[in-house]
């Protein structure tokens, strides 16, 4: 088995559809790899949340959410429990974040306060603390442990939030393609730095940290992705990837930090080699059309990626001769 220490160009050449999973009754709109343990979650217009056992690709449960939808999903420290925000009656009063247990299909904490859909969601690494980013133009901090809000901040434009690795910053993405960056142990005081991605004022709709703190991936709303050093704002390469007329896509590290992988409006998935001078490696045909979601797998090599209401896991080709294109998969069904 190819392990995440020996990741190179060829075994990224390599990747193929290894599992297709199309019973989907709506759009996927995310998806997220639990930090420690295999295993992966979806949240669909179907209002179903999917939990799947990634190390054999199967299908372990899905629950459906009828009253409140299911948007953004991301997972706590616990591998059987999830964050969702909710799609339907969100108003003042709306429970517009869920905090579930996928074990037994229990909700165990509704969190009030945002009035429109929920864009970003994410998990503190360290402690029980997330955060969320809404189109009512807040960024809300919440515990797990409470219903209230531990602390708000109002912005312009669709606000984008993302902790690094260390759980010590978290970035938040505004109007104008700004980024601000707050100690997490300190917010109230304010930013300690700003970036702005100099010559494009899209929407920022995705951060993510490299696992090393170093750099930054921001994915915008006309698809465009960035990559940014996470210190000092410099903006390391760009890349367009072909707009679509009802899709934005996601892109992703390695885990190694050496590799990014996008969705494209082509309806490919590109990837570079980014530990030297950035350099495209593969161009992988999706499949599926244009991948809105795409996560590299933390502690495995492999990836999903999500496209309408198709769901596929990616691994290697180990049959695959080095610098060959990877083959097609099986049709799908």
């Amino acid at each position: 088995m190819t392990t995440l220490s020996e990741l190179n160009d060829d075994i990224i050449r390599s990747m193929s559809v290894g599992a297709v999973f199309s019973d989907f009754g709506g759009k996927i709109n995310s998806l997220d790899f639990h930090r420690t343990a295999d295993v992966l979650v979806t949240a669909s217009d179907d209002d179903s949340v999917r939990f799947y056992d990634i190390t054999n690709a199967q299908l372990v449960k899905t629950t459906y959410h009828k009253n409140h939808g299911a948007d953004r999903v991301c997972f706590t420290h616990h591998p059987n429990s999830v964050i969702c925000s909710s799609k339907y009656n969100l108003d003042s009063n709306g429970e517009s974040l869920r905090y579930l247990s996928l074990y037994d299909n229990r909700c165990l904490r509704y969190f009030k306060g945002h009035t429109d859909r929920v864009v970003s969601l994410c998990m503190s690494p360290v402690n029980d603390c997330f955060m969320s980013g809404s189109l009512d133009h807040s960024v809300r901090m919440w515990d797990l442990r409470v219903n209230a809000c531990q602390g708000i901040l109002h912005l312009r434009g669709r606000p984008t939030v993302a902790y690094d690795q260390q759980g010590l910053v978290f970035a938040v993405a505004m109007e104008g393609g700004a980024i601000k960056l707050f100690d997490s142990r300190s917010h109230d005081k304010g930013p300690f730095d700003t970036f702005l991605v100099g010559g494009d004022t899209a929407e920022v709709c995705d951060i993510k940290f490299s696992n090393d703190g170093k750099s930054m991936l921001l994915t915008t709303t006309n698809n465009n992705v960035y990559l940014l050093d996470a210190y000092h704002g410099e903006k390391k390469c760009g890349f367009n990837m072909d707009s679509s007329a009802n899709a934005t896509i996601e892109a992703t590290f390695t885990p190694d930090g050496q590799y990014v992988l996008s969705g494209s409006g082509d309806g490919n998935i590109h990837a570079w080699n980014i530990s030297d001078e950035p350099n495209k490696v593969a161009s992988l045909d999706s499949h599926i059309g244009v991948a809105g979601c795409l996560r590299w797998a933390p502690r495995r090599v492999m990836f999903a990626a999500a496209a309408a209401s198709v769901l596929t896991f990616w691994i290697p080709d180990d049959d695959a001769e080095p610098g060959a294109p990877a083959p097609a998969p099986v049709p799908l069904p």
